[in-house]
């Protein structure tokens, strides 16, 4: 097995930075931008910029007939999810393999059902600092790509994803228990985004405010018992290590809800909050702060739209 044609569904920050950086490495010709007619007209018209320089990317459209892409890499916001995976159906062949880069334990899972859970990498995308404004993409570090199969077994389509990275340059880590990580970076998530959003602080605001850090702890710990339910296990010095990231975190900078509640965009609570309310509902495990924190979200979003 051999990834040679790649394409990419969603051209945000994460997704303009990874194929850039395919581009420049392998050629453009061994990547593509799945999307739509209207989308693709309106990414050539405009141009898109990485870095400060115009990207040549090639577009692959609905219906038109063209490569089939070896490696599908979904790169949206999780609202889009449902188009992206309709959007790229042209493209897959018998062989093609699926990674996720959406927040939350969902997307895998989505995708699973409409292409085969065989054919889905489990993926989390860390430490990168890109962001999009407009047509313009920057970032300094790529971070990284912790990749592993469910159930942890390295079979011949996971080390054709590494063989590829390598080849590529993306810096990537192997998972034994890609789960259990995928688990452990979403209750950092349901903290430190969720309480960002809702009490309007930067991450060093909610570092030295006394009440943002108490409902974040809390609600990662509902995540915790929600995971547990799953038979995922996260230990108390994991939810701590988070506390410790927390401080290390620009003060200034912020994550990626506070910046959607900002700009009056829909946020990614679904993969958050709704996910532990739902699973929680599901397994008879309370979610009272998760609750609360998606109803003010849910709030907060009616009101930018009003």
């Amino acid at each position: 097995m051999e990834i040679r044609n790649t394409a990419i569904v969603g051209a945000g920050a994460l997704g303009v930075m990874f194929g850039s950086h395919i581009s420049r490495r392998l050629g453009r010709d061994r990547v593509v931008f799945a999307a739509d007619a209207d989308r693709a007209a309106r990414y050539q018209a405009e141009g898109i910029y990485c870095n400060g320089q115009k990207e040549d990317f090639r577009y692959a459209v609905p219906g038109e007939e063209g490569e089939k892409a070896d490696l599908i890499i979904f790169a949206t916001k999780f609202m889009a999810l449902a188009q992206a995976i309709e959007e790229v159906r042209g493209l897959v062949h018998p062989d093609t393999i699926f990674i996720s880069l959406i927040n939350g334990v969902v997307s895998e899972e989505r995708i699973g059902e409409a292409y085969g859970a065989a054919r889905v990498i489990g993926c989390i995308a860390q430490e990168m600092d890109s962001v999009k404004k407009g047509n313009q993409c920057f970032y300094k570090s790529m971070g990284v790509l912790v990749i592993g199969n469910f159930g942890g077994a390295r079979d011949e389509k996971l080390l054709a994803l590494e063989r590829f990275f390598d080849e590529a340059g993306i810096c990537y880590r192997e998972s034994d228990h890609i789960e259990h990580d995928m688990w452990n970076k979403l209750m950092f998530n349901t903290g430190i985004n969720q309480i960002s959003a809702v009490f309007d602080l930067t991450y060093g605001g909610v570092a030295a405010d006394k009440k943002a850090r108490e409902t974040m702890i809390a609600a990662m710990e509902e995540a915790r018992a929600v995971a547990a339910s799953r038979g995922i296990f996260l230990s108390e010095e994991e939810l701590q290590a988070w506390m410790g990231v927390l401080e290390r975190l620009t003060p200034e900078s912020m994550p990626s809800m506070r910046q959607d509640t900002l700009a009056g965009r829909p946020t990614e609570v679904e993969l958050f909050a709704g996910t532990l309310r739902r699973i929680g509902r599901e397994n008879g495990v309370p979610t009272p702060v998760n609750d609360w924190l998606y109803e003010q979200i849910r709030a907060m979003e009616e009101k930018n739209h009003k």
